[in-house]
């Protein structure tokens, strides 16, 4: 199965453990607020989770089969799951806090940041993939990285850090045509409010993050989140030990890597080049 129809098929599962919450909560007599305030999940939380756009994790269910009176329900519910979609459910819950995040910060060692990417780079990336997409696929996902896009220039737009290590940028993703428009993007989003990008030079012998790419985020609660991909699945940590390594990290590399000046001059002598 595909991950766009992994993706559907999690999502109906999602929004049927959400059914089966409002169903229990409006039998015990709880509103979402009501609920969320017993339970320390928060009314929004709450809401989120019963509309399918947020997981149910097994801690959390476990929590509100005791106050519900469930008898074990919604925890027998979240362990049927397909095993397949419990790794979606971890980059679900990623793209609904990267949406509402006040700070991102990210290391890319890989791609350029999805953030940033153009559509064909996207598109790129996408036919890369082993085993391979389908043309309906990568156009599903293509446009949903796109759509991500919108975050960058809302009302009140996240502040947001972007280092990339410098092979990175000069990878030619896609074909040389692809490779200058996303270097021409780059240089635009540049320049939005708020928005720092920096490059890891080639040339640094040591760095902060040779274990690989991650992603901080900033919630408007100021929770602080972080968020790692692996070949074959993805993580969401709230640990705040762990997430203070990783911040750490993240200063760390922001001191070794250009500045935005001088990674600004960096891309123009790539596209001078061309």
């Amino acid at each position: 199965m595909g991950t766009i129809r992994r993706a559907r098929k999690n999502a109906s599962a999602m929004k049927m453990v959400g059914a089966l919450l409002a169903l229990h909560r409006e039998a015990a007599g709880y509103t979402q607020s009501s609920l969320g305030q017993r339970s320390v999940l928060g009314e929004e939380m709450i809401a989120s989770i019963e509309q399918g756009r947020r997981p149910l994790k097994p801690d959390v269910a476990a929590q509100l089969d005791e106050l519900l009176d469930t008898k074990g329900t919604l925890s027998v519910a979240v362990s049927r799951m397909p095993e397949v979609d419990l790794v979606p459910m971890w980059a679900e819950e990623y793209l609904d806090q990267e949406r509402e995040a006040i700070v991102i910060s990210s290391y890319e060692n890989q791609v350029l940041p999805g953030l940033l990417q153009t559509d064909s780079y996207a598109r790129a990336v996408f036919r890369s993939r082993v085993p391979v997409y389908s043309e309906e696929e990568v156009e599903q996902l293509v446009e949903a990285r796109i759509e991500r896009r919108a975050i960058l220039r809302r009302k009140e737009p996240p502040i947001t850090c972007f280092v990339v290590w410098e092979p990175v940028l000069r990878a030619p993703i896609g074909g040389r045509n692809v490779w200058i428009e996303q270097l021409r993007h780059l240089l635009t989003c540049s320049e939005l409010p708020g928005l720092m990008l920096q490059v890891l030079p080639l040339d640094r012998t040591a760095h902060a993050s040779l274990d690989g790419p991650f992603v901080l985020l900033e919630t408007p609660d100021h929770q602080r989140l972080v968020y790692t991909e692996t070949q074959r699945g993805s993580q969401l940590i709230a640990d705040p030990y762990e997430v203070a390594i990783l911040t750490q990290k993240c200063a760390m590399l922001r001191s070794q890597a250009l500045t935005p000046e001088d990674t600004r001059d960096l891309v123009d002598r790539l596209l001078g080049e061309q």
